[in-house]
Protein backbone atom coordinates (compact mmCIF):
# COMPACT_ATOMS: atom_id res chain seq x y z
CA UNK A 1 0.00 0.00 0.00
CA UNK A 2 1.36 3.23 -0.73
CA UNK A 3 -0.05 5.44 2.11
CA UNK A 4 1.77 8.88 0.49
CA UNK A 5 -0.48 8.51 -2.82
CA UNK A 6 -3.78 8.41 -0.05
CA UNK A 7 -2.48 11.52 1.16
CA UNK A 8 -1.65 13.16 -1.66
CA UNK A 9 -5.21 12.33 -2.60
CA UNK A 10 -6.98 14.07 0.32
CA UNK A 11 -4.27 16.95 1.23
CA UNK A 12 -3.43 18.71 -1.90
CA UNK A 13 0.09 20.37 -1.85
CA UNK A 14 -1.91 24.02 -2.02
CA UNK A 15 -2.68 23.32 1.41
CA UNK A 16 0.01 23.39 3.42
CA UNK A 17 -0.61 24.48 7.19
CA UNK A 18 -3.13 21.58 7.28
CA UNK A 19 -0.46 19.25 5.15
CA UNK A 20 2.65 19.97 7.45
CA UNK A 21 0.23 19.35 11.06
CA UNK A 22 -1.03 15.50 9.55
CA UNK A 23 2.09 14.20 8.36
CA UNK A 24 4.17 15.66 10.87
CA UNK A 25 1.96 14.22 13.63
CA UNK A 26 1.65 10.98 11.80
CA UNK A 27 5.51 10.70 11.24
CA UNK A 28 5.66 11.23 15.21
CA UNK A 29 2.76 8.40 16.00
CA UNK A 30 4.35 6.22 13.43
CA UNK A 31 7.87 6.52 14.88
CA UNK A 32 6.81 5.49 18.01
CA UNK A 33 4.86 2.98 16.85
CA UNK A 34 7.81 1.48 15.30
CA UNK A 35 9.59 1.98 18.45
CA UNK A 36 7.41 0.07 20.38
CA UNK A 37 7.58 -3.16 17.61
CA UNK A 38 11.10 -3.07 17.62
CA UNK A 39 11.47 -2.84 21.47
CA UNK A 40 9.12 -5.46 22.02
CA UNK A 41 9.59 -7.83 18.69
CA UNK A 42 7.79 -10.70 21.14
CA UNK A 43 4.80 -8.93 20.15
CA UNK A 44 3.26 -10.65 16.78
CA UNK A 45 2.76 -7.52 15.14
CA UNK A 46 2.20 -6.61 11.23
CA UNK A 47 5.40 -4.14 11.03
CA UNK A 48 4.74 -2.65 7.52
CA UNK A 49 0.67 -2.84 8.24
CA UNK A 50 1.46 -0.93 11.71
CA UNK A 51 3.42 2.12 9.89
CA UNK A 52 0.72 2.32 7.72
CA UNK A 53 -1.78 2.60 9.73
CA UNK A 54 0.13 4.73 12.15
CA UNK A 55 0.36 8.02 8.68
CA UNK A 56 -3.03 7.57 7.85
CA UNK A 57 -4.83 7.01 11.49
CA UNK A 58 -6.57 10.88 10.94
CA UNK A 59 -6.80 11.39 7.42
CA UNK A 60 -10.40 12.41 8.45
CA UNK A 61 -9.11 15.62 10.14
CA UNK A 62 -9.48 17.99 7.12
CA UNK A 63 -13.43 17.67 7.03
CA UNK A 64 -13.48 18.72 10.46
CA UNK A 65 -13.99 22.21 12.09
CA UNK A 66 -10.33 22.85 13.86
CA UNK A 67 -9.23 25.89 13.10
CA UNK A 68 -6.49 26.25 15.69
CA UNK A 69 -5.05 22.72 13.59
CA UNK A 70 -5.92 24.16 10.17
CA UNK A 71 -9.04 22.24 9.76
CA UNK A 72 -11.51 24.03 8.24
CA UNK A 73 -14.16 21.52 7.83
CA UNK A 74 -17.86 21.06 9.34
CA UNK A 75 -18.05 18.33 11.34
CA UNK A 76 -17.09 17.87 14.85
CA UNK A 77 -13.80 16.81 15.30
CA UNK A 78 -14.93 13.79 17.50
CA UNK A 79 -15.83 12.44 14.33
CA UNK A 80 -12.18 12.94 12.42
CA UNK A 81 -11.91 8.56 13.01
CA UNK A 82 -15.10 7.41 11.58
CA UNK A 83 -14.75 10.09 9.04
CA UNK A 84 -10.87 8.71 8.22
CA UNK A 85 -12.82 4.98 8.91
CA UNK A 86 -15.20 5.73 5.77
CA UNK A 87 -11.99 7.03 3.70
CA UNK A 88 -9.99 4.52 4.10
CA UNK A 89 -12.97 1.35 3.14
CA UNK A 90 -13.80 3.72 0.20
CA UNK A 91 -10.41 3.21 -0.99
CA UNK A 92 -10.45 -0.27 0.04
CA UNK A 93 -8.53 -0.50 3.14
CA UNK A 94 -10.58 -2.06 5.61
CA UNK A 95 -7.93 -3.22 8.56
CA UNK A 96 -6.87 0.70 8.55
CA UNK A 97 -10.22 2.23 8.59
CA UNK A 98 -10.71 0.11 12.05
CA UNK A 99 -7.47 1.30 13.28
CA UNK A 100 -8.78 5.09 12.57
CA UNK A 101 -11.93 4.98 13.58
CA UNK A 102 -10.65 2.99 17.16
CA UNK A 103 -7.88 5.73 17.78
CA UNK A 104 -9.92 8.62 19.83
CA UNK A 105 -9.43 8.56 23.62
CA UNK A 106 -8.71 4.89 24.34
CA UNK A 107 -11.10 3.66 21.77
CA UNK A 108 -14.46 4.61 22.69
CA UNK A 109 -17.63 1.91 24.17
CA UNK A 110 -21.02 1.97 22.89
CA UNK A 111 -21.60 3.36 26.25
CA UNK A 112 -19.57 6.15 26.45
CA UNK A 113 -20.85 7.42 23.00
CA UNK A 114 -24.53 6.51 24.10
CA UNK A 115 -23.86 8.29 27.80
CA UNK A 116 -22.05 11.52 26.60
CA UNK A 117 -24.35 11.28 23.78
CA UNK A 118 -21.71 11.60 21.07
CA UNK A 119 -22.72 12.57 17.36
CA UNK A 120 -21.10 9.18 16.53
CA UNK A 121 -22.65 5.81 14.73
CA UNK A 122 -23.88 3.72 18.29
CA UNK A 123 -20.82 1.30 18.00
CA UNK A 124 -17.82 0.09 19.92
CA UNK A 125 -15.04 1.61 19.04
CA UNK A 126 -12.25 0.08 21.22
CA UNK A 127 -9.45 -0.84 19.81
CA UNK A 128 -8.97 -5.04 19.74
CA UNK A 129 -5.74 -5.27 17.63
CA UNK A 130 -2.22 -5.17 18.64
CA UNK A 131 -1.97 -2.73 16.32
CA UNK A 132 -5.18 -1.02 16.74
CA UNK A 133 -4.22 -0.64 20.58
CA UNK A 134 -0.24 0.44 19.32
CA UNK A 135 -1.30 3.16 17.29
CA UNK A 136 -3.82 4.34 19.73
CA UNK A 137 -1.77 4.74 22.73
CA UNK A 138 1.11 6.03 20.45
CA UNK A 139 -1.12 8.87 19.56
CA UNK A 140 -1.53 10.17 23.11
CA UNK A 141 2.06 11.24 23.38
CA UNK A 142 1.44 14.03 20.47
CA UNK A 143 -0.81 16.70 20.28
CA UNK A 144 -1.67 18.53 16.60
CA UNK A 145 -1.64 21.99 18.08
CA UNK A 146 1.54 21.66 20.22
CA UNK A 147 3.39 19.28 17.93
CA UNK A 148 7.37 20.07 19.73
CA UNK A 149 5.54 18.48 22.68
CA UNK A 150 6.16 14.56 23.61
CA UNK A 151 3.82 13.81 26.76
CA UNK A 152 5.16 12.02 29.09
CA UNK A 153 2.76 8.74 29.87
CA UNK A 154 1.87 10.52 33.38
CA UNK A 155 0.97 13.81 31.36
CA UNK A 156 -0.54 11.08 28.74
CA UNK A 157 -2.75 9.51 31.05
CA UNK A 158 -4.20 12.79 33.22
CA UNK A 159 -5.20 14.24 29.72
CA UNK A 160 -7.26 11.30 29.39
CA UNK A 161 -9.03 12.07 32.64
CA UNK A 162 -11.46 13.95 31.17
CA UNK A 163 -13.33 11.02 29.19
CA UNK A 164 -13.17 9.00 32.29
CA UNK A 165 -11.08 6.89 34.49
CA UNK A 166 -11.58 3.68 32.57
CA UNK A 167 -9.79 5.25 29.91
CA UNK A 168 -6.95 6.25 31.86
CA UNK A 169 -6.53 2.45 33.22
CA UNK A 170 -6.66 1.08 29.69
CA UNK A 171 -4.00 3.51 28.83
CA UNK A 172 -1.90 2.80 31.94
CA UNK A 173 -2.00 -1.19 31.30
CA UNK A 174 -0.74 -0.16 27.18
CA UNK A 175 2.01 1.75 29.05
CA UNK A 176 3.49 -1.57 31.28
CA UNK A 177 2.90 -3.44 27.99
CA UNK A 178 4.50 -1.06 25.54
CA UNK A 179 7.40 0.75 27.47
CA UNK A 180 10.54 -0.19 28.79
Amino acid sequence: MDYQAIIDKYYPADDEALRRVLLQHSRQVADRCLLIARTHRELPVDVQFLEEAAMLHDIGIFRCNAPSICCNGTEPYIRHGVIGGEILRNEGFPRHARVAERHTGTGLTLQQIERQKLPLPHEDFSPETLEEQIVCYADKFYSKSRMERVLTVAEAAQSLEKFGHEGVLKFLEWSRMFER
